[in-house]
């Protein structure tokens, strides 16, 4: 009698979700036609058909199936990912007002306690934290010559922490996030950490773990509630700003040097770049990079390459609106797969290979292309990424100016696929020797 009365409540449950599916479809039918997709399952919606560990892969293989703008379900909520360099460009650029809010990322919330942060806070919120966030970098020397001398200063401790490893294997994961960190700490604290401080040390840990965690974490949308600008809003803005130009960066620099231990024609062109536009009496500047289209190519090919955040980060739309002759009712999570638009074949020649040449025009000097999108784009684009920029070259250059970069292993077993790949691609650990020049 028990089996029985179980199977029956299951039978009516079943029957229930499937009820309510039909209902919300037929409603979804009058007001019009969602981006198509594949059939969802009651309650789980689509959840089976992506692949928890390689969950992009699994987006842009259903691209190929329903087109660039489609429907997937996350549980019984719709989510529309845009899976191309037009379509993303179409969305948050030429429509930036209607994709501008932030989408729902279960772990951010726990985070910075529910959207209160610059990053997955939306409305009068969001907009002044933004304002208050810029503000911020710009007193504190965003643009200006004294954000690039600190920068400098901090490649410089680098570089001598890096000396002290006399030629042996290390692992650069920490030394680099120490000193990308030190920028952010300047900025925010005007000091520095010491390396070997054990609070400075755990910090960094923490980014870490967080980093990997949202690399599998990826959410449904939910609403978030405005409320005024407040003292939590600029705590978890200051979070913000540590995690995000802290790991991003960071990792971008990691990932990068292994990339180049495994193309070692590609360091010794940027060496010789660096030797003649350089030389080894002085620091590199910003100003440099005018000068150094070889580099600038290398660093926009690294970011590309890497894919580091492939599926970007949620928006959500501000309205009920028609897009590509299909309806998207206010409220509907949007995922751009920034990946998608990186390795996008009408961009780039070679999409998934590491090829500098993709920045660089017949003669040599750097050329911009729409599908260099690493920052994401439209009103969400990173508010980072002229500090961003800045270290990245400032950090590589000064790294190649003052060493040869060796591996221990032989380089065919250096593997460039990320260790953890979801939210965001984790490089693998490796090591590398440091030879001074």
């Amino acid at each position: 009698m028990e089996i029985i009365g179980a199977t029956t409540l299951l039978l009516i449950a079943c029957i229930f979700f499937i009820l309510l599916s039909i209902t919300q479809a037929r409603k979804q039918k009058k007001k019009g036609k969602l981006p198509p997709g594949p059939a969802p399952l009651p309650i789980l919606g689509n959840i089976l058909q992506l692949n928890g560990k390689e969950v992009v892969k699994s987006l842009n293989k259903l691209s190929e199936k329903y087109g660039p703008v489609y429907t997937i379900h996350m549980g019984m909520d719709p989510v529309v990912v845009l899976c191309s360099c037009d379509a993303v460009k179409e969305a948050l650029i030429d429509n930036a007002e209607d994709f501008g809010a932030r989408g729902h990322m279960p772990l951010l919330d726990r985070i910075n306690s529910g959207g209160h942060g610059v990053v997955g806070s939306n409305g009068e919120r969001w907009k002044q934290l933004r304002r208050f966030s810029l503000m911020t970098l710009r007193n504190f020397g965003m643009g200006k010559r004294s954000i690039e001398h600190r920068i400098q200063e901090e490649a410089q401790f680098l570089t001598e922490e890096f000396r002290k490893s006399n030629d042996r294997p290390l692992d650069p994961t920490f030394y680099i996030s120490k000193a990308v960190s030190n920028v952010i700490c300047s900025v925010v604290f005007g000091d520095r950490f010491e390396y070997e401080d054990k609070d400075f040390l755990k910090l960094l840990g923490l980014f870490n773990e967080i980093f990997k965690g949202f690399s599998s974490v990826w959410g449904q949308e939910k609403d978030i509630p405005e409320t005024e600008f407040h003292m939590e809003g600029i705590v978890n803005t200051t979070f913000d700003l540590f995690g995000a130009g802290t790991e991003t960066v960071s990792t971008t620099l990691r990932y990068g040097l292994m990339i180049l231990l495994k193309h070692p024609d590609v360091e010794e062109r940027i060496h010789q770049e660096i030797d003649k536009v350089i030389g080894g009496d002085r620091a590199p500047c910003i100003e440099d990079r005018s000068r150094m289209p070889y580099m600038d190519a290398v660093i926009h090919e690294i970011q590309r390459f890497i894919d580091l955040l492939p599926m970007g980060i949620p928006h959500k739309v501000t309205r009920d609106l028609k897009f590509r002759d299909f309806y998207i009712p206010q409220g509907t999570t949007i995922y751009p797969i920034l990946s998608s638009v990186l390795q996008d074949p009408k961009q780039f020649k070679y999409p998934h290979e590491f090829n500098p040449g993709h920045f660089l025009d017949d003669q040599g000097k750097f050329s911009r292309n729409d599908g260099f999108m690493p920052f994401s784009s439209g009103k969400r684009i990173c508010l980072g990424e002229g500090l961003a920029r800045m270290e990245l070259f400032l950090f590589f250059t000064t790294i190649l100016q003052n060493f040869s970069l060796r591996s221990p292993v032989d380089i065919e077993e250096l593997d460039l696929t990320p260790l953890m790949s979801g939210f965001g691609n984790v490089p693998r650990y490796y090591q590398l020797c440091l030879i001074p020049r």
